[in-house]
């Protein structure tokens, strides 16, 4: 199968906490064996229910850092003077000064403007992304660092090795967990793809973020289709969302009812279907609505 057209679904959603890593899970287990990305690099918790084998590590660097040279350091306070974000931490007369990674922006004026050239500009260590193994099939995931920026450089970076390795070793399929919101994340993990389905859920907030997320997807040509999760908690605003959705050009692709049996499922380590959850025949539906079947066989 290697060489074959690989497929990519990536489940989005206006807001956070509509449930959309869930449904991916389930969705890793009812795909039989698909190659699996988790690009919401700022709070991965995909793992949490795989249970990934960690099999490779990649430092991910972007963007630069500036880094002074204490030995070298006038003690002048130009880089101090200069700084817009307070990223420089003066010492005493005299005494050398010293930067703030946290609060670097890596903007280089401190560099450009230092009298001793005593200060570096190294490339960013902002993370790392890892190739892992799971009882559904390899995952590629990663973990942002604190106060890290370059998500959507990130993003890019986890959904293109999925992809090479789906074509490598003959998976037909990347499902891919995507972050939450309209930003520069879920643009990284929009452009390009198959088909994109929408979690949302039934408020007048979940109404609003699926008119924005639908808006996003339409420009760039995604299919989309919608879920509306924990439906029956609101069906009045459920018909409402759904005839948002159609008017958007997305189709919908079913229902989830409210289940307490999800959490439990979680507390499992477990995929929802993988359980006797009564809401897993409703997401068995929406995954048949998509008509995405990855491979039948293990490679």
């Amino acid at each position: 199968m290697t060489g074959a057209k690989v497929e990519e679904l990536v489940i989005i959603s206006g807001k956070g906490g509509t449930g959309k890593t869930s449904l991916t899970a389930s969705f890793a287990v009812l795909a039989e064996f698909p190659v699996l990305a988790d690009c919401d690099v700022d709070a991965a918790d995909l793992h949490l229910i795989l249970a990934p084998t960690v099999r490779e590590r990649h430092e991910f660097r972007s963007g630069n850092e500036a880094v002074i040279r204490s030995a070298d350091c006038l003690g002048c306070g130009k880089c101090f003077e200069l700084c817009r974000f307070g990223a420089v931490v003066p010492g005493g007369e005299g005494e050398a000064y010293a930067i703030d990674p946290v609060a670097c922006e890596g903007c280089g004026v401190c560099v450009r403007f230092c009298p001793a050239a005593a200060i570096d500009f190294p490339e960013a260590l902002c993370g790392e992304w890892l190739v892992s193994e799971t009882r559904c099939g390899p995952m590629v995931h990663a973990r942002l660092g604190v106060a890290a920026e370059n998500s959507g450089k990130l993003v890019s970076t986890v959904r293109s090795e999925a992809r090479r390795l789906a074509n490598e070793h003959g998976h037909g399929l990347v499902i891919v967990d995507g972050p939450p919101g309209i930003g520069c994340p879920v643009i990284a993990s929009l452009t390009g793809t198959s088909q994109a389905l929408v979690v949302t859920e039934p408020t007048v907030s979940g109404e609003h973020d699926l008119e924005r997320v639908l808006k996003l997807a339409r420009h760039f040509g995604i299919p989309t289709s919608v879920c509306v999760n924990k439906w029956d908690l609101n069906p009045s605003m459920t018909e409402r969302i759904e005839a948002l959705a159609l008017r958007a050009g997305a189709r919908i692709a079913g229902r989830i009812r409210y289940d307490n049996a999800v959490t439990a499922a979680q507390m499992l380590g477990k995929a929802v279907v993988e359980t006797e959850a009564p809401s897993a025949g409703d997401i068995r539906r929406v995954w048949e609505a998509l008509g995405l079947q990855g491979n039948k066989e293990k490679s």
